[in-house]
């Protein structure tokens, strides 16, 4: 079995000799303190080596131990350990190989300056004013006793070991000017510690993510605190942490190591926002994760963590920020309220495809508010209005509860004009704003009462309604239950086979072109309560008593379009279906419209005159559609005369019904 030698100075590098161990290699950690052996999580394979070593020592020490693979991983600014180990790795020809942390350099600017060394920065501090937080470590503390008045100056912010503490107390710095404290540090606790002690000036090495640089910087910017940053004392040449695992694995053959080499992504549910109302696995995969992303309310628990955060809630930035640090082994992106109720993990998962990714559900917004309300929902109707349409007065009227996330800054009084326009006035709404916050606050009331108020842009509705009632499921309502006035409309039997070969669904997008009253409108509006109806109409009357029908069968999910087809269908979205009723003789570019917008669109057209059947056939012989079937529906009605009743005939009518497709052309032209 392989040996190798990891110098395990940094974060990096105790994590590569964990992964070997995992991969079966028996690995040896070598460290400086006992603060490094006891931070390194134990496992079968890995042993420690404790202590200080010169090159002589290290060459004696590779040699005696058969080790055949070096890994430099210590700190970038151990340059003369790296330079022992490189010539220890000589003289025992074995081949070493130097992880580089990764670096994370920024332009200098007016608020920052960059020095080569601890000696040049107590230099520069020398010619200043203020007190100052050092956040380079004990080692080089010694530099810093030649800036003037260093011991009420300076605060020294070094590891909590007892050798750190008295080499620190040994110089002068203790009492309040020493901090001992175990990193990471966010920006949040950088900031604050910047401002209780009234700091001017920071001295940081350019340590990288792993060394929380960036939360450093971030810090001092927010403070209004110079940064004094001290180089590395040399470029060096090596690799990346993944980029050390890919040559490691390729070249002693250890596939498992490959795979510990690759960043974990857990997409966690995080509840309502409070970390009350995380699970017990969000929030230990928060306390574990090197980094968590998220939309900026959600990180205040892994802030309080000191955790490394990227505050963003879009997809494209959310994985650029993963490519580009590699060196985070496991990465939390918390997502609002639970993965699989309207989240954005669906599409997030996508996005992140080539990732291992683990997914864990949070607590739902509707499980949380129906638990406030002391309401069960598992017969609830859910709705998201969030950056999206939605037939909520259909579903209101359908469903005792509906469940509804709302967006925008008017969205709840929308929605209670729209239930009293619908004539849904008498439903009960309970609002929900800022759940398990300390600020949260729960509304009831009628949609007239609560249409005045103001309430947040993001909150939550749910509309009880004691009246609700199955609607019908099929279609040829009595042709007496529309308000008719004076303009033409489909009658029942016709409307009724016309709808059956429409072959709708429930979330069908439907145009109704030449609506007339609407009365197809309202029956498609019914069918596909889940879809859009644009009922497209020239005539002005027409469109008035549209809109009577629609309001009075709460037909809210219909759009009317006032105009002349195609011109009117322009800019709306590509159906699914269309029922053409009238044409005003552009038939054909009608249907080439819909079939340019949507190739499989379904058709049905009803026309009376031979002269339009004669247009239609023209149609179906030239344009790209296929399943073509033509009806000739003859109805009869009775009428009482005395006491007889007399069948009275209406107008024949021919329902042509055909499906876009590369079939089309001359071949239906008999059908």
């Amino acid at each position: 079995m392989y040996k190798f030698l990891v110098f395990a100075g940094t974060v990096e590098g105790r994590q590569l000799a964990c992964d070997l161990a995992d991969a079966g290699v028996l690995v040896t950690a070598s460290v400086a303190t006992e603060y490094g052996e006891k931070i390194i999580a134990p496992r079968e394979g890995l042993t420690v080596h404790q202590g200080r070593m010169g090159r002589e020592e290290m060459e004696a020490f590779i040699r005696a131990e058969g080790f055949v693979q070096v890994v430099d991983a210590t700190h970038p600014y151990a340059a003369e350990v790296s330079a022992n180990i490189r010539a220890a790795c000589q003289g025992a020809e074995v081949p070493c190989m130097r992880l580089l942390r990764e670096s994370e350099s920024a332009e200098e600017t007016e608020d920052w300056v960059s020095v080569s060394s601890a000696a040049e920065a107590a230099e520069y501090l020398n010619h200043t004013e203020g007190n100052v937080l050092l956040t380079t470590g004990s080692k080089e503390l010694k530099e810093f006793t030649a800036v003037r008045d260093y011991q009420t100056r300076l605060f020294a912010r070094v590891l909590s070991t007892a050798e750190s503490v008295l080499s620190c107390v040994e110089l002068g710095f203790e009492g309040k000017n020493l901090i001992c404290m175990q990193g990471p540090f966010s920006e949040e606790l950088n900031t604050a510690m910047l401002r209780q002690i009234g700091a001017s000036y920071m001295v940081t090495k350019e340590t990288g993510h792993s060394g929380g640089f960036g939360a450093k910087l971030a810090a001092a910017r927010k403070a209004g605190v110079k940064v004094i940053v001290i180089g590395r004392p040399l470029r060096e040449e090596g690799l990346g942490p993944a980029a050390v695992r890919e040559s490691l694995a390729r070249t002693w053959n250890l596939p498992r190591l490959a795979e510990a080499g690759k960043t974990e992504i857990i997409l966690a549910g995080m509840g309502m926002g409070s970390c009350g109302t995380m699970t017990v696995e969000a929030a230990e995969a928060c306390r574990e994760a090197d980094v968590v992303l998220g939309a900026e309310r959600m990180l205040e628990y892994p802030r309080a963590l000191g955790k490394t955060v990227f505050a963003s809630y879009k997809n494209e930035e959310l994985k650029a920020y993963i490519d580009s640090h590699p060196e985070y082994r496991k990465v939390v992106i918390l997502l609002s309220g639970d993965i699989g109720f309207y989240s954005g993990a669906k599409k997030l998962l996508r996005c992140l495809e080539g990732y291992p990714v683990k997914t864990m559900p949070g607590i739902s917004s509707v499980v949380y508010f129906c638990g406030r309300l002391g309401i069960s929902w598992e017969d609830v109707k859910l709705l998201s209005l969030h950056g999206k349409e939605g037939n909520l007065v259909g579903a209101a009227a359908r469903n005792r509860k509906v469940f509804a996330l709302t967006g925008g800054k008017d969205g709840v009084n929308r929605i209670c004009r729209q239930l009293m326009e619908y004539g849904l006035s008498h439903v009960k709404l309970y609002v929900g704003e800022r759940l398990s916050y300390p600020e949260e606050r729960i509304t009831q009331g009628s949609p007239k009462e609560l249409s005045a108020q103001t309430f947040d842009s993001l909150c939550v509705v749910l509309i009880e309604n004691m009246e609700a009632g199955a609607l019908p499921v099929t279609h040829g309502l009595d042709d007496e239950l529309f308000i008719r006035g004076k303009v033409p409309m489909t009658k029942s039997e016709v409307r009724s086979v016309s709808l059956s070969r429409l072959r709708l669904k429930s979330d069908s997008v439907v145009y109704d072109v030449g609506a007339g009253t609407g009365s197809v409108s309202i029956e498609m509006a019914l069918q596909a309560w889940e879809g859009m109806v644009y009922a497209i109409e020239k005539n002005p009357d027409a469109v008035a008593l549209i809109g009577e029908n629609q309001r009075k069968f709460q037909a809210a999910n219909i759009q009317v379009t006032e105009g002349l087809a195609p011109e009117a269908m322009e800019d709306l979205p590509a159906p699914t279906h269309a029922f053409i009723g009238g044409s005003s003789g552009n038939l054909k570019e009608i249907m080439e419209l819909l079939l340019r917008k949507n190739p499989a669109c379904r058709i049905v057209i009803n026309t009376i005159a031979l002269e339009s059947m004669a247009e239609t056939l023209s149609c179906l012989r030239s344009l790209p559609v296929t399943d073509v079937d033509i009806v000739s529906v003859s109805a009869a009605r009775s009428k009482s005369v005395g006491r007889y009743h007399m069948m009275m005939g209406q107008n024949p009518v021919y329902i042509i019904s055909c499906t876009g497709g590369p079939e089309g052309g001359p071949e239906h032209g008999d059908a």
